[in-house]
């Protein structure tokens, strides 16, 4: 299986991740944790999965992995990763209020319920993103970072996620609602989730969040591959009857730091049992 460079244009801070190597081939597999994966469940035609060594890029397990899928939520690592940057740079703070317009309030769930003319907090908004995937408060946010429009904050999306070497990625909204153009490939998310990590060290840790509190209410997050996985810090689940159940994992152990991805499962348990080995076969052989 041939491999080819992980390119990025530019990172922030330096932070260089031309270093990194992904597998390119569409073949089906990589052999060699084939099994193991297939001792979760058969898997399904929508399922597609990357482990990644983070630090030497090489590609652990490979499955379809740069066949296009639908990100469904898992867009929301790139919404958080354009108001990251906007945080880093200085045009928003933790303190920043982002109002919720009419456009923004109306969107299904899974949402946090907000109404048109309130404000959300950004601190606040990142972790309804992270810990509920509010799709409200992701198209706040975008709305919030271009102007009032969504449209053109996706098209902020997609420049951006190209300048990380996300070839594969077009992204139509912020929130990863169903949108037939809105793609991506599991390797590509495997990029975004350690750009992530290298270009925001002092924000990551909102990825391990597992509950927030709004307007009193207490919310608790699905994202049980935490749970499951030891060393599991992050990051993203996702779900939409055309993507199947998606998620991304970021696992550091014993000096050793993967990233997984799997896309197009049947059900959250088979996805993050499947994950859960996945990552269990793939860590003993990262450096």
């Amino acid at each position: 299986m041939q491999l080819k460079p992980f390119v990025t244009s530019r990172t922030v801070l330096g932070l260089v991740l031309a270093s990194v190597l992904f597998a390119v081939s569409a073949c089906s597999t990589t052999e060699s944790l084939d099994l193991r994966a297939n001792q979760v469940a058969p898997v399904p035609t929508k399922y597609a999965a990357i482990v990644v060594d983070v630090k030497t890029g090489e590609a652990l397990y490979s499955s379809n992995a740069n066949a296009p899928r639908y990100p469904a939520s898992l867009t929301k690592m790139m919404t958080l990763f354009m108001l990251f940057e906007a945080m880093q740079q200085g045009r928003v703070n933790r303190d920043s209020l982002i109002p919720i317009s009419a456009n923004a309030a109306r969107q299904p769930p899974s949402k946090i319920g907000l109404k048109p003319g309130q404000t959300i907090p950004v601190d606040t908004a990142i972790r309804a993103l992270v810990v509920k995937s509010g799709n409200d408060v992701a198209t706040a946010v975008g709305e919030y970072l271009a102007a009032g429009s969504e449209q053109r904050f996706a098209e902020m999306m997609t420049a951006r996620a190209r300048s990380l070497g996300m070839s594969s990625t077009t992204f139509r909204n912020a929130s990863g609602l169903p949108d037939p153009g809105q793609v991506t490939t599991a390797t590509d998310m495997a990029r975004l989730a350690i750009a992530l990590r290298r270009n925001f060290p002092q924000y990551y840790g909102y990825f391990s969040q597992r509950e927030m509190s709004i307007a009193g209410r207490q919310i608790k997050g699905h994202n049980r591959a935490m749970d499951m996985i030891p060393g599991a810090d992050g990051i993203k689940t996702g779900y939409t009857r055309a993507s199947g159940f998606n998620l991304t994992t970021s696992v550091q152990r014993g000096g050793h730091s993967v990233v997984g991805v799997v896309m197009g499962e049947d059900t959250a348990k088979i996805r993050d049992a499947r994950m859960a080995e996945l990552i269990a076969a793939a860590i003993i052989r990262a450096k």
